[in-house]
């Protein structure tokens, strides 16, 4: 009849079945922080929320980072933790302070973090996270830790031995895991070193396309074999190292090899409205965690270039001191 399609319901934004998704499947924290970042919600309750997986130690643990579970505070936790204040403009006072003060005693010989640090009494982790007895330090947590603090303007005497640790690696490693980019990437970006930065990033890209570490044409993934460790399908894409236009790793990209990626992304979007995660599955409660955890960082990356709209804006507050 006439008019039919006229009357026929708007489909759901990409958004919107975001929205829904978080609302379905999303731990406490993760609908706080898609409230705070979409929604126009107040930064308070993402703060109360995270502050649930506050130790005494000063550090975070109880399964924040879902590939750790138990009580007990780990350095991926605390690079989880720094992401969530960072995005809140949060890194300062107090809290900040125990946190170094708790990374001191958790580094290693050389002023880094481990990615597990070994305690008494052994809970369940991730297969691809092995505990060592002496645990090495290790980029893949120090750097974004050291990256978030310096971006955020802290000054603790753990971040020198710390930024040296980081440094030394990006600038004399030869063998790169796609991960270990990512989070060369953040210390990178935030590091005061602005040209040294410059210099190391513009290295770092190089090895990046030479190596075939970022997928370039999402219509040909069997030309960029996953990492040694990975899932059949555990691929990064240049979205993957430059969430941001202002990234360093930005630079890495052609304009038509960032948008190609960009509208993969936004394809990924499965029909329950999540975007999907390609680690390898080990346990019910990690997998199910991981999904809200990558459907929040595809919005902001896709927002951050333009491909969703600004968010709505809630009055400022006081910040807290914690």
């Amino acid at each position: 009849m006439p008019g039919d399609e006229a009357s026929a319901p708007t489909p759901p934004t990409p958004l919107a079945r975001a929205e829904q998704f978080i609302w379905l499947t999303a731990r406490v924290l993760e609908q706080r922080r898609f409230a705070y970042h979409f929604l126009g919600g107040d930064a308070d309750p993402v703060d109360t929320a995270l502050g649930s997986y506050l130790n005494d130690d000063g550090g975070y643990g109880h399964a924040l980072d879902p590939d750790l579970r138990g009580p007990l505070s780990q350095p991926l936790h605390t690079a989880h933790a720094l992401r969530v204040l960072d995005s809140l403009g949060r890194c300062a006072g107090q809290r900040i302070e125990r946190l170094c003060r708790h990374l001191t005693r958790m580094s290693t010989a050389d002023g880094a973090l481990p990615v597990v640090f070994p305690a008494p009494r052994a809970y369940p982790a991730a297969p691809y996270h092995p505990v060592h007895d002496d645990p090495p330090g290790e980029l893949l947590t120090t750097g974004p830790v050291v990256g978030v603090l310096h971006r955020n303007r802290v000054w603790h005497a753990w971040l020198f031995r710390a930024t040296d640790f980081c440094w030394d690696r990006i600038e004399s490693l030869r063998h790169w895991h796609p991960y270990e980019v990512q989070s060369a990437v953040v210390f990178l970006d935030g590091v005061p070193d602005r040209a040294r930065a410059a210099a190391a990033a513009d290295r770092l890209g190089r090895l990046v396309r030479e190596r075939r570490l970022a997928v370039l044409d999402p219509q040909r993934p069997e030309e960029y074999p996953p990492a040694p460790g990975c899932a059949p399908g555990e691929q990064l894409f240049p979205y993957d190292f430059a969430r941001r236009p202002e990234s360093l790793a930005r630079g890495w990209f052609t304009d038509e090899e960032m948008d190609r990626s960009l509208d993969f992304l936004a394809a990924r979007q499965e029909p329950d409205g999540g975007w999907p995660v390609h680690r390898r599955a080990w346990a019910p409660g990690s997998s199910l965690e991981r999904r809200p955890i990558a459907t929040l960082e595809a919005l902001l990356t896709l927002r951050a270039y333009g491909r969703l709209p600004a968010p709505a804006l809630s009055p400022p507050g006081p910040v807290p001191q914690r």
